[in-house]
């Protein structure tokens, strides 16, 4: 009786490649945690994700400061009434999407974010620009101090959005790029591109608070 071996052969070479795919994957991770590859995904992600944070306070702070405004300018402008509703409905609105970390990986959520906050944007300017017609509303202190927090505000988000941009463009790069792209794949699967404000007319200017 001849005895075969040929089925026992194709099970050791599969295990060697099993060995070989292990070692290989050791010997890269070992020289991507060497030169700090390996940790540069996700210290890029916490990054954006600050810098995400840091964008929802600014506006939060704006957010803040409107019905106050809104009722300092209600006070002297009595025919701005439609004028005033907007600009309540538009926060009302921005304030009503619920964001949070997620919110950056998710093109839908991120859109609506950014569209509410456009508008409510737009309302706040047609408002300001209306105050032009009341002499005494523009001299009063309350508005004045209320003028001076806004424009930083507006001036807080601008920066805080570049710093959000320019984080997610280093983040997306990394994992789209190689090795980013391989050390993602491997080691951080749940990593997703992020998204980022899109250009609209006027979003490189803050608002015209001053008189």
């Amino acid at each position: 009786m001849s005895l075969s071996l040929s089925p026992a052969v194709p099970a050791r070479t599969s295990v060697l490649g099993r060995v070989v795919s292990a070692l290989a994957a050791l010997w890269l991770a070992t020289c991507l945690a060497g030169c700090g590859a390996i940790n540069r995904v996700p210290s890029l992600e916490e990054q954006a994700k600050s810098s995400w944070s840091e964008v929802q306070n600014q506006y939060q702070r704006r957010a803040d400061l409107i019905p106050n405004l809104v009722e300092t300018v209600k006070g002297y402008t009595k025919q701005e009434q439609e004028t005033l509703t907007r600009v309540t409905e538009a926060r009302a609105k921005a304030t009503s999407i619920q964001v949070d970390a997620s919110t950056v990986s998710d093109p839908e959520k991120f859109k609506q974010f950014q569209e509410a906050q456009n508008q409510l944007s737009g309302a706040l300017g047609r408002l300001l620009a209306s105050v032009e017609a009341y002499p005494d509303l523009k001299s009063n202190q309350n508005f004045l101090a209320l003028q001076s927090q806004l424009e930083g505000t507006e001036n807080r988000i601008a920066v805080a959005r570049r710093d959000y941009i320019q984080a997610v463009q280093a983040y997306n790069t990394e994992i789209r790029t190689i090795p980013g792209r391989w050390v993602a794949s491997w080691f951080y699967p749940e990593a997703k591109p992020m998204e980022t404000f899109t250009s609209t007319p006027g979003a490189e200017r803050a608002p015209n608070v001053k008189f």
